[in-house]
């Protein structure tokens, strides 16, 4: 059966683009975007989706007061839209232990780095670029992995590297990840856990046939 995939945002949306492309173009087999749920008003993403035909909720944890009530409604949302799969394409709120115990190895996130490199609290966005850049680093890249309590600590699935080029910015870097892993990696690893072919034992994640 066709599995139903839930992508979590908060801005514009480019990894939510991949996605729903690969899906279009058949790279992801066994899976359908579902639903889109956003923690910030007006984020480009929901334009993304609504442009897509795909269903498109807002959930602002300051209008429901508290971490408990935000993850109470995102739950609610994903049990009533029979959710299958969480995927984090940007999405810039921390979930709870209690969140991601209630979907173990169903949530993954993309991480513009080669985890354990440059990763963890305070690492996201172009932060992560600029710090790779300072250490001088010769290659970067993505890590799409499971996601736990502790910020881009879960197993890792699959990475991509990607070369650091002689003048290269945070902005210029940030973008070839992008293009060369982010939107590489992220729909192959979906399409691969709609197809089943995901396993993990001893907190090594397999790949199979």
């Amino acid at each position: 059966m066709e599995k139903r995939i839930a992508v979590l945002v908060s801005g514009g949306g480019t990894n939510l683009q991949a996605l729903i492309d690969a899906e279009k173009s058949g790279i992801i087999k066994n899976g359908r975007i579902s639903l889109v749920i956003s923690n910030v008003k007006g984020a480009y993403a929901l334009e993304r989706a609504e442009k897509a035909g795909i269903k498109t909720e807002t959930v602002i944890k300051k209008e429901l007061g508290s971490q408990q009530a935000f993850e109470d409604k995102i739950i609610s949302l994903l049990t009533e839209n029979g959710i299958d799969l969480i995927v984090l394409a940007g999405f810039m709120s921390i979930l709870s232990e209690e969140f991601t115990k209630t979907y173990p190895h169903r949530i993954i996130n993309v991480h513009p780095s080669l985890i354990p490199s440059f990763c963890g609290k305070g690492f996201y966005g172009l932060h992560v670029h600029e710090a790779a850049l300072a250490k001088g680093v010769k290659v970067t890249g993505a890590t799409v992995h499971f996601v736990n309590e502790i910020p881009d600590g879960g197993e890792i699935i699959l990475q991509k590297a990607v070369e650091i080029k002689e003048g290269d910015t945070p902005e210029i870097l940030q973008k070839r990840v992008m293009v060369e892993a982010e939107w590489n990696i992220l729909p192959e690893v979906v399409s691969l856990f709609c197809q089943d072919k995901l396993t993990v034992a001893n907190n090594i994640v397999h790949i199979g046939e």
